[in-house]
């Protein structure tokens, strides 16, 4: 068929030629004519390759995205958002698909009408080979494919950057949560706004890319102070920047009220540019888009909790360990790995995909009932985006010049104050000012009276270690037992060297508690009247008749003061411990665990009395 002949069969060719070439910052298409001249595309495309009814869900959505997660691995701490603060287990090498199985079901998935692959993580620039996936990617090409993205961090990939185009990438997604470099290091814990940045600005140099993203999750008191700051990189810069939901996964503690409304955002920014401009969204497109008149990019809104776009979802993913996944918010999963070492065909293969594509639901259910326990955390889902976690604060000298060179208006460097200020104002926390800076607390007004507390807590040891101490210093007897030197090795007569255990830690737990305020920086300095601390050797009995061995410390700490001395019961029970552990390190190091270090009893002061059961 000629190409006259398509246009006469399908009309609004015509009127798609015109709508995808309208560019320029005064030009826009309206809804319905973006609508019509998508829709024309895909009568087009379907009558010259068929798209495979495995792909077409029971509510006649069309699937021709994938999305492909190359590895949970990443070179940043990507928790919060998509990790738990705990870490995850990562699946054996093993398990994951090879660059093979991977580039098979790439090319199943585009005969069988996706047009669009991104890939993703963990950090999909840590995978070995991913150069050559890309190239095999761009291999298919001749079978449909359209575009090949790529979604990441942004921390190492300016090295590899232009390679990747080279050998096919045309998209690009980074996710990059602050502008500012100390907060970055906080949140990821390690340096390297400037590296992202330098990704930026190669991606921004290079004419064979056709889309820039920047992808920013926004937390309410962590980050949204800086809406602003990115919508303005979209100044000079031909960008799009998304401002993302925080959304709930395994482990994230997602919060509904830590959740900003896209509508909340688009009012502060609408008061700042009184003329934005509603853009027309590509079909299937998950963001919102506007533009202020005269700015080179455009920002938008990825509203998947308080506006989701289920109705035209077209996406589908695959996990790193070979499971598909027809919703992101969906805990249902099919391992497509498992058919293919099993020798399943193609066909075979393709049918299955089409179960699981037919069973996906109208829509994911409301923030509030979303499967946060089965689902997998983010980071097995993919993408990549980083993670706030407390690190020590340094700064780098590159992160100002390569920010003005984006021209992103950076604010001077700061500490922390304003981080979680929305959380703080409201939390009664009786050692920070209004403002949430650090304040010791004012007991000019109180009485002196007498108060006391008691600590305890345990250190759990080696069998071996136990039984070093107790030939060492007898519990029935006031002295020492006669140890024979010849049948101890290096490392017992190491422990012994450093004297009695017990009576150590002992005088550590006593010294470290009247040392309290100078290591707690809020604590008062106080006058204590006394301070017992006993340390003795236990064994517990476990349920299944094993044994375990331990030394439990426990301490009394009394004053005639204005605040109480519980800090300072924790502190000799803390130290306590901590000299047990240094004495018994040569033979037991890696089994020690130091437990159940908790106020046990206090008495006095306007609280009241209290004692644990």
């Amino acid at each position: 068929m000629t190409i006259s002949a398509y246009r006469s069969r399908f009309p609004g060719l015509a009127l798609c030629a015109r709508a995808f070439s309208v560019s320029g910052p005064n030009l826009y298409v309206s809804a319905s004519e973006l609508k019509r001249a998508a829709q024309a595309k895909l009568d087009f495309v379907d009558s010259v390759k068929p798209f495979s009814g495995a792909l077409v869900d029971s509510y006649n959505r069309r699937h021709d995205y994938l999305r492909i997660s190359l590895t949970e691995s990443a070179n940043s701490s990507t928790g919060f958002y998509c990790m738990p603060e705990e870490g995850i287990q990562l699946s054996p090498t093993e398990k994951l698909l090879t660059d093979e199985e991977i580039l098979r079901l790439a090319k199943l998935f585009v005969q069988s009408g996706v047009t669009k692959i991104r890939l993703t993580g963990g950090e999909p620039t840590v995978r070995k080979g991913i150069s050559g996936i890309i190239s095999g990617l761009n291999d298919l090409r001749p079978y449909g494919l359209q575009s090949i993205a790529m979604t990441s961090n942004g921390l190492a990939l300016h090295r590899r950057l232009p390679e990747f185009i080279d050998n096919g990438l045309t998209h690009l997604n980074l996710s990059l949560d602050t502008l500012d470099p100390f907060k970055f290091e906080f949140m990821t814990k390690r340096p390297g706004l400037d590296a992202v940045l330098k990704t930026l600005n190669i991606a921004l140099e290079s004419s064979r890319l056709q889309k820039i993203k920047l992808n920013v999750v926004i937390v309410k008191g962590l980050n949204d102070s800086e809406v602003l700051d990115f919508v303005e990189i979209t100044k000079d810069k031909p960008i799009s920047v998304r401002f993302i939901e925080f959304m709930p996964f395994t482990g994230n503690k997602w919060d509904k009220f830590k959740m900003v409304p896209s509508s909340d955002l688009l009012k502060l920014i609408s008061e700042k540019h009184a003329g934005v401009v509603r853009l027309s969204d590509e079909a299937n497109d998950t963001a919102r888009s506007w533009k202020i008149p005269g700015y080179q990019g455009q920002f938008g809104f990825i509203s998947s909790m308080s506006d989701h776009f289920c109705s035209t979802c077209n996406r589908l993913r695959i996990t790193s360990d070979g499971q598909i996944k027809v919703c992101l918010f969906d805990a249902k999963e099919v391992s497509l790995r498992d058919l293919m070492r099993k020798g399943a065909s193609d066909s075979e293969i393709l049918r299955t995909i089409g179960q699981a594509v037919g069973g996906k639901e109208e829509k994911h259910l409301h923030m509030e009932d979303i499967d946060v326990v089965s689902n997998r955390p983010m980071i097995l889902i993919g993408p990549a985006i980083l993670n706030p976690h407390v690190s020590p604060l340094r700064q780098n000298k590159n992160s100002f010049a390569l920010s003005r060179d984006l021209k992103v208006p950076m604010k001077q460097p700061r500490l922390m104050r304003n981080l979680y200020s929305s959380a703080i104002r409201f939390s009664g926390l009786t050692h920070l000012d209004g403002q949430g800076r650090a304040s010791m607390v004012d007991v000019s007004n109180k009485s002196a009276t007498r108060r006391s507390a008691t600590a305890r807590g345990r250190i759990f040891i080696s069998e071996r270690a136990y039984n070093l101490i107790n030939a060492s210093y007898s519990s029935e007897s006031d002295s020492k037992t006669d140890i024979n030197s010849s049948l101890l090795n290096e490392a017992e007569k190491k422990v012994l060297r450093k004297g009695d255990t017990l009576t150590v830690a002992q005088l550590a737990a006593i010294m470290g508690s009247k040392k309290t305020s100078d290591l707690i920086p809020l604590c008062h300095p106080l006058l204590l009247t006394d301070i017992k601390a006993n340390l003795t050797c236990e064994v517990i009995e476990e349920p299944r008749g094993t044994w375990k061995y331990s030394v439990a410390c426990q301490a009394t700490v009394t004053c005639e003061g204005k605040t109480g001395v519980e800090m300072e019961a924790l502190t000799a029970v803390t130290v306590g411990l901590l000299t047990v552990w240094d004495m018994l390190k040569a033979v037991a190091g890696k089994e020690m665990m130091i437990s159940e270090i908790v106020v046990s009893e206090k008495s006095g002061g306007r609280s009241g009395d209290f004692t644990r059961t």
